[in-house]
């Protein structure tokens, strides 16, 4: 199940973040996002009563920029990443969001395929974007009527 993201969330939301970012937010910049910023929106991703993944945007306008997206690592390559952003797309879609944009490692082929299944597409490179390696970032953008959203 998918649902909106609360502060008691964030003990579990943590470990993912740890376990999934070589430079992992802070609790507080979570907490910032979930309270004080208007265009935020972070979702959590539940088996039972697990939390297993989350995802974040911003909603600005009719555009969506996702933040972070991540999955516990024990339930990696199952395709919940790909259940989870399809259901928030779906959900955005519905919101008014017409696109979603993301910036991904150059190295991180995982995740590029998944979002190239979702639809989303290359549409240029951050050089030296990430300051832990200032490896570049691919930005990538899908249109949200497209197959990809929808599938």
């Amino acid at each position: 199940m998918v649902r909106l993201m609360k502060e008691d969330d964030l003990e579990r939301i943590m470990k993912i973040e740890h376990a999934s970012f070589p430079t992992p937010w802070s609790p507080q910049a979570f907490i910032t996002e979930l309270t004080e910023n208007e265009y935020a929106r972070y979702f959590c991703l539940e088996i039972g009563e697990k939390v297993i993944g989350y995802m974040g945007l911003w909603f600005i306008l009719e555009e969506g920029h996702i933040t972070n997206v991540a999955i516990a690592p024990e339930f990696r390559g199952q395709r919940f990443g790909e259940l989870l952003m399809r259901s928030v797309m779906q959900r955005m879609q519905v919101e008014g969001m017409e696109r979603m944009t993301l910036e991904v490692r150059a190295s991180n082929y995982t995740a590029q395929r998944l979002y190239e299944r979702l639809g989303f597409v290359l549409a240029g490179r951050r050089k030296g974007y990430y300051s832990d390696n200032r490896e570049d970032a691919l930005i990538m953008w899908v249109e949200l009527d497209s197959m990809g959203a929808k599938g």
